[in-house]
Formats: C-alpha cells, structure tokens, sequence
C-alpha cells in the first residue's frame, strides 16, 4: 500500500461542535487530495478558492468558487486538485439523526417515514454558499449559541431547494439483492478477518461474481468497503476519547499504525490529531 504524500502547503482545521455533534473543517490540498471513501453523516460543504474535482454518483465532478457540494450517507467520493495551485474548502458533517429532526422542526411538507437526501451533487446557489459560510464560520469559531442556531436555521432554509426525500422501502416481500446482502454480511463481520472466500460463499456465488456485483452497485471492491466501513466506525470511536491503539484492536486492524496509514489516506489526518480535535483531549 502506497501512501501518496501530502505537500508543505497542504493543510487542515478540524472542529466539532459539542450541541449538534456537526463537525467543521476547512482544508486547502495540491494535487491528491484524499483516496475514494464514504461518510455515515450528510456532507454540506463549498469550495473557496481554486479547482475542486472528486469523483461521485458515476461521474467526474469540478467545483469553484461559488458553488456547493452535497453529498448524503454513504455516497462513494475521492479527491484532487488538477491545477498546481490548489484548492481550499470548507464543509460540515452533519449527524443523520440531527439533521432530519432538524428538517421535519422547520419543513412543514417533510414526510412522517423516509430521509432526505441531495437532488445533485454541486448546486450554483450563492444564497446557499453564502449560507455554509456563514454556518461554518459560527460553529468553527464557537460563536453565540444564538448566533449558531440562526446561522443553522438558513443554512435549512437555503438547502430546502436541493433536498429531496427518499421514501424508506416497505416491500417485506422482495429479498435484497446479493450485492445488498454481501453489504449486510459486511457490516456483520466488520471486525472479524473475513476473506472473499467467505463472502462469496455466504452468498452461494463464486468470489468473482461477488465482487463484480459488489463493485457495480457499490463504486468500489468488497475489501476497499470493508477498510471504508472499518474507518467510519473508528471515527466514532475516537470521536468518543478512545486511544487510537485500543480503536486499532477492536476493529481489527493489524496495529495502531495500520490503522493509522488508512485513516490518513482517507481523511489526511491522523487517529490521534483526529481524536484530539473532537474531544480536546490532549495526547498522553
């Protein structure tokens, strides 16, 4: 595993906001940015200066200034920078949980059963960039409460345009498909050390076919959302005040600095400065 390295002017300030549990980050990288990886919380965010470019939903996408990206639970995204200058952001990770209480409080139409998810993924809308501005900038410095939640409440009302709602399926009767049921036999051994052979045959398929469903309906290999899945609980983790070695262990990584090589490709920070932005828990 190669590990692509960061430039001197790459650089990251990561915050959480102790009410709502969002966390706020502005970042500026040059060239890679950050591997393919996926959240479990809805990602808000606009691109400040330079050239953005990830991919996500099958396609290559270019963000600048003045436009927003968004992007629900679970979307596959990578990272980069095509021109030698850069490109600085800033974002929120908003808690699903949070976020649709936050949204059936204000939206009157909200439906009682399902979750919202993004029309697109870049949206040109200076109200709702002005709007993550403005959100990220009074949870990051840790403003007013009031000051917080006013800066919260339009950044609702500027999404309100851009969110759709995903009906939950209610159909008891249709079996999942295999690559739905290799996900669910991910998640149920995420720490144990699995191998494509085990999948494939809880599947009753061959290792092959498993991964090439898995790949089609997912954007990445079996193995590459397994580290995915394995990561997102570790932020959980740490994000609790758990000691990077004992996150390492419990979710089956080889040792702390294995999990330290793949939380960096994904997030461009380490276990220990993650867990020490969130918690403010300064290192042993």
């Amino acid at each position: 595993m190669s590990l692509k390295s960061a430039t001197a002017n790459d650089w990251v300030e990561l915050r959480r906001d102790t009410e709502t549990g969002i966390e706020t980050l502005r970042a500026h990288f040059e060239g890679h940015a950050y591997d393919p990886h996926w959240h479990d919380v809805y990602l808000v965010g606009a691109t400040e200066a330079g050239v953005q470019q990830f991919r996500c939903r099958g396609r290559r996408n270019v963000s600048t200034p003045g436009q927003a990206f968004l992007l629900t639970p679970g979307e596959i995204h990578d990272g980069d920078a095509p021109e030698a200058a850069g490109f600085t952001y800033r974002t929120m990770y908003i808690e699903p949980a949070w976020f649709e209480g936050w949204l059936a409080r204000l939206v009157d139409d909200a439906p009682s059963a399902g979750e919202p998810m993004f029309e697109a993924t870049l949206a040109s809308d200076a109200r709702l960039v002005t709007a993550i501005g403005r959100a990220v900038g009074a949870l990051h410095d840790a403003d007013l409460r009031m000051v917080r939640h006013a800066a919260l409440d339009d950044l609702l009302l500027a999404l309100g345009r851009h969110v759709d709602w995903r009906l939950a399926d209610t159909r008891a009767d249709d079996p999942p498909s295999l690559a739905g049921r290799a996900r669910d036999y991910l998640h149920a051994h995420a720490t144990d050390d699995i191998g494509l052979d085990d999948l494939a045959d809880a599947l009753g398929v061959s290792r092959f076919r498993a991964t090439r469903l898995f790949k089609a309906a997912y954007g990445m290999p079996p193995h590459a959302y397994l580290v995915q899945l394995r990561l997102v609980r570790a932020r959980r983790r740490l994000m609790a005040g758990e000691e990077p070695a004992e996150t390492a262990a419990a979710l089956g990584f080889a040792d702390q600095s294995h999990l330290g090589r793949w939380f960096q490709r994904a997030y461009r920070l380490s276990p220990a400065a993650y867990r020490r932005r969130c918690t403010n828990i300064p290192d042993a």
